[in-house]
């Protein structure tokens, strides 16, 4: 299986690829750094073993999207490192990166691609509490930090499902994101038309939570965490590894199952003391 994962130096996306590769995937980096793995001995050996593909390149410049070739599987994790002002909560800089970031991505895809026969899997990573309906679905104690702290990154990854819809043809039924997508949007050459994209899968994630994968210590053969589609309305949290493990272990086997569909993530309703809102979103 060939893989073109964005967004994973670090975080969901790294796991996932790390997975991937020990199954035997070949998994493309795009990178705005590639030197970002030199001292990770684990990427460094796929690198040696021709699995690991480092390419140097943007999410934000259209021109460094994906080339032609075989692509399987396309994984989008795009995030930021946040800034926190007193006024206005956390900051990502630009405010549009994952919206623009994914559109980039779509309106470059090669005609190769294109088709349907040749079309790979999307998964793109979103979060729970977006849209004014969802808000009102989140767990009491959530809502202060997503309605004020989180508004900003959560308009942009708003903007971004607006995309996806648009792409997979899904009905938009949430408020229109302003200020983060050009007003001709839907108008941009190379913008696969309304439903063009027939495998897309969006995981909407709760609070993201470092930590290590608490799937790989299931008992009884349960894993932690939950997934539906629809909102969950008691999930708090779940950490990035097991999300990735969700990828690898959950989704992809059950592809038939949540192609075309939101899914939902948390763990098992408990609060988490270890929350850290001030990592990548």
């Amino acid at each position: 299986m060939n893989v073109f994962s964005i967004g994973a130096s670090r975080n969901i996306g790294y796991h996932a690829a790390r997975r991937l590769l020990a199954k035997g995937a070949t998994v493309t980096f795009l990178l705005r750094s590639t030197s970002v793995f030199d001292n990770n001995q684990e990427i460094q050996a796929h690198i040696r073993a021709g699995t690991a593909r480092l390419v140097k390149g943007d999410a934000l410049k259209a021109e460094d999207g994906a080339k032609d070739g075989t692509i399987d599987l396309v994984i989008f994790t795009v995030g930021g490192l946040p800034s926190f002002q007193m006024t206005k909560g956390f900051l990502v800089n630009p405010p549009n990166l994952c919206a623009q970031s994914f559109l980039n991505l779509v309106i470059t895809m090669p005609a190769s691609l294109r088709r349907p026969s040749a079309q790979p899997r999307f998964i793109a990573v979103s979060s729970i509490g977006l849209s004014h309906a969802a808000h009102a679905e989140l767990p009491l104690l959530l809502k202060p930090l997503y309605g004020y702290a989180l508004h900003q990154p959560h308009a942009d990854k708003l903007a971004m499902e607006w995309v996806i819809a648009h792409c997979a043809g899904w009905e938009w039924a949430h408020e229109t994101p302003t200020g983060i997508l050009s007003a001709d949007w839907t108008s941009l050459p190379g913008l696969p038309a309304f439903g063009e994209l027939e495998h897309v899968v969006g995981i909407r994630a709760a609070l993201l939570t470092s930590g290590a994968c608490k799937a790989d210590k299931k008992k009884n053969g349960k894993v932690p965490y939950r997934q539906k589609d629809c909102e969950l309305g008691d999930g708090y949290t779940i950490s990035r590894e097991d999300v990735a493990h969700y990828f690898v272990e959950g989704l992809m086997l059950h592809w038939d199952q949540w192609e075309g569909k939101w899914a939902h993530i948390a763990y098992w309703m408990t609060i988490r003391k270890d929350l850290e809102p001030t990592d990548r979103l």
